[in-house]
C-alpha cells in the first residue's frame, strides 16, 4: 500500500534532497514520512516502497545496511532490502498497541549506512470493527417486590469495546417480554442503560423473569454483546391455601397395622416464605375418627391409629382444615372419604402329582416333567392364581385347559456337562390386592449321554529319546480327558498300527491301555533312524464310544557309542598301519602322509582329534590334531635313524571317549634311492590310494545320503504340523581329514546346536558335549508342553 501517491513521493524526495545539501557536512540526513495501514492485516502486507519514497537507490539497500532501528517492541514492521517494501512483520492488534479511542501512531526510526542517512517514519494503524461490545459480568441479578409501581428503574451495567469511533457501542436492545424496558443515560462518552418497570408484576404469576440486554456497536456489520438479567420477584400474603382435591377418596384394607399411611392430603400457597408454609388440622367432631386416625400438622400424611374394622364401618369421613401463617393468616378446607374394604388372607397352595427327577441330558424340548396342581382358598379375583418359574433354566410351564392346572416341560435342549443339576422355583402368586404368593422347588438331575469325545490338551506331541534307550522302557505317557462321567469317560489308549515301513516305530512300541504310559520294545539306533511320528487313539467306554487321536513326534537324540574308523594307512590285511619313505633331504614342514578316520557319531562325539601317543624323537615330526597331517618339523641330520615308527592315537570328543590307533613306519632313505624306488613305490602308492578314495567316495555318498533323506522327513513334518511345534535336525558333512557333523535339536523354549568346527593348529579344544554346545536363543511362542527326554 503507497501511503502518499505520487505528489507525496515527490514531495518527500524533495524534502530529503533538501535536508541532504543542508546536513551534508555532517554526512548524516534525516526525514520523516508517513503511511497509513488498518490492522488485523496478514503478515507480509506490504506498506509502501520506502526506499523509492525516499529516493534511494534499491540495488544499494543492501550493501547500506538499510534497516529499522527503532519502533514498536513486537518489530510489527520490517524491510526487504532486495526491493525497498515495508512490509508487516507480525500481526498488528490496535487495541494492544495503542489504547484508548484516539489516533494510533507507530513511530519507525530507519538507518542506512554509507552515507548514514536517518529517517523516521510514522505508521497509522486505523481501527477495524474487530471487537465485540462486552459486559463485566454474564449476569446481572435483580429482586423486585410484586407490589412495586410501574416506572421504577434498577441500573444495570454498561457495555464496553476496545475498538474506537462508530466501532464502538452505539445502543441497548431488550429481549422482547411485556413488564419491562430499556432506557439509556448518556455521560460523557458513557452509554448507561437502565431497566424500567412498565407493567405491574404478579409473583404467583412469574416469580421469575429471565430478560437479555444486547449492546451494539456501529461497525459494518455490527458486532453484538449479551447481558442475562435475572429478575426475582419477592412476594406478599394475597393468596389462600387451596387443595389439589375438595374431596379426597381412598380404599383402606381392614387389619392394617398400625402407623399405615392411608392418604396424604396435599394444600399449595401461591405466596412464598412463610405466607405459605401451611399447618393441617382436623375439622371433624367426631370422637371416633381421632381414636382410629392421626393427621400430621406438617406434611398432612394420615395414618391408623386404632384398629380398623370392616365390620365396624364400612366408611370414615374426614373434614381437614389448612392455615398459613401469614398476618392475618388464611384458611381452606377439603373432606377425606375413606373406604374400608376386605382383605385377601390366604396364600395359594403348590400340589406336585408327579416328578421325574432325573432325566437324560438329549431329551427333546417339549419333554413332561411334573404335573402341578395350584389352589387358593379366597373367592373371586383373590382366588386368580399366576404361576412362574425362576429365570435363566431350559423349562417352561404350560397351563392345561382345567383352571389352575399345570405342565413342567423342557424348553431348550440340555447338556449336562454345562449344568448337571438344575433348581427349579415354582412361584404362585394370587390377583390379591396386595397379592400373596407361595413357592416350592423341585431338584432335577440331568443324566448323562455319551455326547463328548476324548480331548488331548496337547496335539501334537514332540518327544526326544535318547538314542540306545533301554528295550522296555517307558519314553512318554499321554493322557486325555473326556467331559463326560462314569463309564463314558473311561479312557483307554492305543497305538495305531502303521504301514510297516522303515520309519515306522508303531510296531516297536507298546503302551498301556489304562494309564497311556508308552514303552520301547527295542533300543534305538540314532545312525539308523533319526525321526518318526505315531498316533496313538484314545477311546471312551460310552455306548456308541467316541474316540480322538494324537500325533506323537519322535526325535532320536545321538550318544557316543561309534568308535573311529581309520581310513588311512589301511595295509592289506586290514590293519591300520601305513610305510612312508621320505628323502633324508627334505626341509621342515615337508608333508609326510595324512591320517585319515570317520566317526558315525554327530556334533562332538564325532569331532575327532588326532595325537602321537609313541615316538622317541618330538623334535622331527608333528601332528595337525585336527586334520591329521604329519610333517617334519626340521631337517634330518646324519645321526638320526632311517626308521621311525609313529602311533597315532584317534578320539572323538564324547563325555566318554572312544579312539583308534594307527601305525605310520616313516623310512628315511637317501635322495638317490629314493628316485630308484619311486616308480615302484608309487605303483603301489596308487593302488592303495584308490583302494582309499573307493572307501571314501562310498562313505560320503552313504552319508549324503542319508542326509537328504532326513531333510526330505523335516520337510514333510513341516507341511504336516504347525511350525510353533517344529523340530529339526540340520545336518551338515565336511571332510578334512575327518568327517565332521553338527546337528540342531530343540528342548522346552531352547534351540541346541552341536557342532565340529574346523580350527586352526594350535588351538586348544575343552572335550566334553555341554562345554561346546550352542544355545541358540528362540524368540518364537512355543505353545506344546513340557516333553521329556529318556535315555
Amino acid at each position: 500500500m503507497e501511503a502518499g501517491g505520487q505528489r507525496r513521493r515527490w514531495e518527500n524526495c524533495w524534502i530529503a534532497l533538501c535536508i541532504s545539501f543542508l546536513l551534508g557536512i555532517s554526512q548524516q540526513v534525516s526525514s520523516q514520512i508517513r503511511y497509513l495501514i488498518p490492522e488485523e492485516v496478514k503478515e507480509g502486507t506490504s506498506l509502501g516502497n520506502i526506499a523509492k519514497d525516499l529516493g534511494l537507490e534499491v540495488s544499494s539497500l543492501a550493501d547500506r545496511q538499510f534497516r529499522i532501528v527503532s519502533g514498536s517492541k513486537e518489530e510489527l514492521f520490517q524491510i526487504n532490502q532486495e526491493n525497498g517494501i515495508l512490509y508487516v512483520h507480525k500481526k498488528i492488534d490496535r487495541e494492544s498497541v495503542c489504547a484508548g479511542s484516539g489516533v494510533c501512531m507507530v513511530n519507525l526510526k530507519t538507518v542506512i549506512e554509507n552515507p548514514l542517512e536517518i529517517h523516521y517514519v510514522e505508521v497509522e494503524i486505523s481501527d477495524i470493527n474487530d471487537h465485540s461490545p462486552s459486559f463485566p459480568d454474564k449476569e446481572q441479578c435483580l429482586r423486585i417486590s410484586e407490589n412495586t409501581l410501574p416506572g421504577a428503574a434498577y441500573q444495570l451495567q454498561a457495555a464496553g469495546d476496545p475498538d474506537s469511533g462508530t466501532n464502538s457501542v452505539r445502543f441497548y436492545k431488550l429481549s422482547p417480554n411485556d413488564h419491562f424496558e430499556i432506557r439509556v443515560r448518556e455521560s460523557d462518552e458513557d452509554k448507561v442503560p437502565f431497566l424500567v418497570l412498565k407493567k405491574a408484576v404478579d409473583r404467583e404469576i412469574a416469580t421469575t423473569y429471565k430478560l437479555v440486554l444486547n449492546a451494539v456497536d456501529g461497525g459494518n456489520p455490527p458486532r453484538s454483546g449479551s447481558l442475562n438479567i435475572a429478575i426475582t420477584i419477592l412476594d406478599i400474603n394475597d393468596n389462600h391455601p387451596v387443595f389439589s382435591r375438595e374431596t379426597y377418596s381412598v380404599t383402606l384394607q381392614e387389619n392394617c397395622i398400625t402407623g399405615t399411611v392411608v392418604i396424604r392430603v396435599n394444600a399449595t400457597d401461591m405466596d412464598e416464605g412463610s405466607n405459605s408454609d401451611i399447618e393441617y388440622s382436623f375439622a371433624t367432631l367426631n370422637r371416633k375418627v381421632h381414636e382410629i386416625f392421626e393427621l400430621d400438622k406438617v406434611t398432612g400424611e394420615i395414618r391408623v391409629k386404632g384398629k380398623v374394622d370392616f365390620e365396624d364401618a364400612e366408611v370414615y369421613k374426614l373434614d381437614i382444615q389448612a392455615s398459613d401463617k401469614g398476618h392475618p393468616p388464611m384458611s381452606a378446607n377439603c373432606r377425606v372419604v375413606i373406604k374400608i374394604i376386605d382383605v385377601n388372607d390366604n396364600r395359594p397352595e403348590i400340589e406336585i402329582t408327579s416328578l421325574s427327577k432325573n432325566i437324560l441330558e438329549d431329551s427333546k424340548p417339549g419333554t413332561v416333567i411334573s404335573l402341578i396342581s395350584v389352589t387358593d382358598k379366597d373367592a373371586g379375583i383373590n382366588g386368580k392364581v399366576i404361576c412362574q418359574l425362576n429365570k435363566n433354566i431350559p423349562f417352561e410351564l404350560k397351563p392345561s385347559f382345567k383352571d389352575n392346572m399345570y405342565s413342567l416341560l423342557t424348553k431348550d435342549r440340555l447338556d449336562r456337562e454345562t449344568h448337571s443339576h438344575y433348581e427349579i422355583t415354582i412361584t404362585a402368586s394370587d390377583l390379591g390386592q396386595p397379592s400373596l404368593t407361595a413357592s416350592t422347588t423341585l431338584s432335577v438331575q440331568i443324566s448323562d449321554v455319551n455326547d463328548n469325545a476324548p480331548e488331548f490338551p496337547i496335539n501334537p506331541l514332540d518327544l526326544y529319546l535318547m538314542e540306545n534307550n533301554a528295550a522296555g522302557s517307558s519314553i512318554i505317557s499321554v493322557s486325555a480327558s473326556d467331559r463326560d462321567t462314569a463309564e463314558n469317560s473311561m479312557i483307554s489308549y492305543h497305538i495305531i498300527r502303521g504301514d510297516g515301513s522303515q520309519n515306522d516305530l508303531s510296531s516297536f512300541l507298546n503302551i498301556n491301555s489304562e494309564t497311556g504310559v508308552i514303552c520301547s520294545l527295542k533300543s534305538f539306533d540314532f545312525e539308523t533312524l533319526k525321526t518318526s511320528h505315531f498316533h496313538v487313539l484314545a477311546t471312551d467306554s460310552g455306548t456308541p464310544s467316541l474316540s480322538s487321536n494324537v500325533t506323537v513326534n519322535v526325535f532320536i537324540l545321538d550318544q557316543n557309542d561309534n568308535v573311529p574308523v581309520i581310513l588311512y594307512p589301511v595295509s592289506a590285511n586290514g590293519s591300520a598301519e601305513g610305510v612312508e619313505e621320505i628323502p633324508r633331504n627334505v626341509n621342515a614342514g615337508h608333508l609326510v602322509t595324512k591320517v585319515r578316520a570317520y566317526d558315525a557319531d554327530i556334533g562332538y562325539n564325532g569331532w575327532l582329534l588326532f595325537s602321537l601317543q609313541e615316538f622317541r624323537d618330538h623334535s622331527l615330526f608333528g601332528l595337525d590334531r585336527y586334520t591329521g597331517q604329519i610333517r617334519t618339523l626340521r631337517s634330518f641330520t646324519e645321526t638320526d635313524e632311517a626308521q621311525h615308527k609313529l602311533l597315532i592315537l584317534v578320539k572323538d570328543n564324547g563325555n566318554i571317549s572312544l579312539s583308534a590307533t594307527a601305525t605310520v613306519i616313516v623310512i628315511v632313505v637317501e635322495p638317490k634311492e629314493a628316485f630308484a624306488a619311486s616308480d615302484v613305490k608309487n605303483a603301489v602308492k596308487d593302488e592303495e590310494e584308490n583302494n582309499v578314495t573307493f572307501y571314501l567316495i562310498i562313505t560320503l555318498g552313504s552319508v549324503s545320503v542319508l542326509f537328504i533323506i532326513s531333510i526330505i522327513v523335516l520337510i514333510v513334518m513341516q507341511c504336516s504340523k504347525s511350525t510353533d511345534y517344529s523340530s529339526k535336525y540340520l545336518q551338515d558333512t565336511n571332510y578334512d581329514g575327518t568327517l565332521c557333523h553338527s546337528i540342531q535339536y530343540r528342548s522346552g523354549d531352547k534351540r541346541y546346536m552341536l557342532v565340529g568346527p574346523r580350527m586352526s593348529i594350535g588351538s586348544t579344544i575343552v572335550s566334553g558335549s555341554n562345554g561346546n554346545t550352542l544355545v541358540i536363543p528362540d524368540r518364537r511362542r512355543r505353545d506344546s508342553g513340557e516333553v521329556r527326554i529318556t535315555d
